[in-house]
């Protein structure tokens, strides 16, 4: 099960979302419950701040949970939160719209709670051809990603 919660109205439908973390689930033949959340770049800059030491606003942030739900036995992977305010900049500064880039933005964020990185370029080439082809899947194989 995909839970969202949102702080900010969304110009898009928000099923989008749902539909571009199960389809990186499925890509990965993984299962279980996580939840996106959709805020600002305040609550990520402080996230980013206290979690990973950086005093800066980010896109997207993940943490791993690695929980089993007693009541359904079902896994619980994790939260990612998207900030929807960076998500629009960046879709803005590439030339593709802010729904384009929240799908690959989760995409990005349900990779790395299923323990994709790109710190070493091993990993990156691994971990970019498992999104480019999750965003294929979705329609959105010709988007340019923005490299950090």
């Amino acid at each position: 099960m995909i839970h969202i919660e949102t702080t900010l109205p969304l110009p898009f439908d928000e099923s989008l979302l749902e539909r571009a973390a199960l389809a990186a689930l499925a890509h990965q033949s993984a299962h279980g419950d996580l939840t996106l959340v959709l805020t600002d770049d305040a609550q990520l800059r402080q996230l980013n701040k206290d979690y990973r030491g950086l005093d800066a606003p980010t896109d997207v942030l993940s943490f791993p949970a690695s929980e089993t739900d007693p009541e359904t036995g079902s896994p619980y992977l994790g939260d990612i939160l998207l900030s929807i305010p960076r998500a629009d900049e960046q879709a803005r500064a590439i030339g593709h719209p802010l729904a384009d880039e929240a799908q690959l933005l989760i995409v990005h964020g349900v990779l790395h709670l299923l323990g994709h990185d790109h710190a070493e370029a091993q990993e990156k080439d691994k971990m970019w051809t498992a999104q480019h082809e999750i965003l294929e899947s979705l329609g959105l194989g010709g988007i340019i990603i923005r490299e950090e």
